[in-house]
């Protein structure tokens, strides 16, 4: 069985990304970072969601000797001029290891930024890039890389308790419900990152 190093920390989005490469490519065993306890911190220091992809896809593959799948994702408002984009995750400031206070003190700082800003005028976009990198004999290598996009709009207040980041406030086009009231089975169907990983999942299968 082909084995292949997911490269995050994040347990809400390494749980959604098992949770699709199962459906895609059950032949693959998905091994997490917490497998790898002496792997170096990779700095995410892009400025774009491809770029820090790449960063975290070449440096975990390279540290590991094992292909390597990254994603980077973000929330890009336009209200906001494209913010929080690439500094989604930190975009609060919080500097804690409690992903679901990170995650609250993010969302709030969005609702205040929206406060004014009325139904109508909260379009947004989820942007998911997914990079695989793939070392091999001789100095050859597998590069590749997806992108997945989900367009919608930031409600007024936060609803539903399932997914992770900024879900209980997205709405996505075509739904009345947030992607944190949806079931995974539906938000899987419809993310961005969904869309992103069964572009790539036909070349895993043929790579891997």
């Amino acid at each position: 069985m082909s084995k292949l190093v997911l490269a995050s920390k994040n347990t809400g989005k390494i749980a959604e990304l098992e949770r699709l490469l199962s459906n895609l490519a059950a032949d693959i065993k998905i091994l997490g970072l917490a497998d790898f306890p002496d792997l170096p911190e990779v700095v995410e220091s892009g400025n774009s969601l491809s770029e820090n992809a790449w960063l975290k896809a070449r440096q975990i593959s390279d540290f590991t000797n094992l292909p390597a799948l990254a994603d980077d994702s973000g929330l890009f408002i336009d209200a906001l001029n494209g913010d929080p984009g690439i500094y989604s995750a930190r975009y609060a400031g919080y500097g804690g290891s409690d992903a679901k206070m990170r995650d609250k003190l993010n969302i709030e700082k969005v609702l205040t930024q929206l406060a004014n800003t009325p139904a109508g005028s909260r379009g947004a976009q989820f942007k998911t890039v997914v990079a695989f990198y793939q070392p091999a004999a001789g100095g050859h290598k597998a590069e590749h890389q997806m992108l997945g996009e989900l367009k919608g709009e930031i409600t007024q207040q936060s609803h539903g308790d399932n997914g992770f980041g900024y879900d209980p406030i997205f709405l996505p086009e075509g739904f009345d419900k947030t992607l944190a009231q949806l079931s995974p089975a539906v938000k899987d169907e419809i993310s961005h990152r969904g869309r992103a990983l069964r572009a790539i999942a036909p070349l895993l299968l043929e790579l891997l």
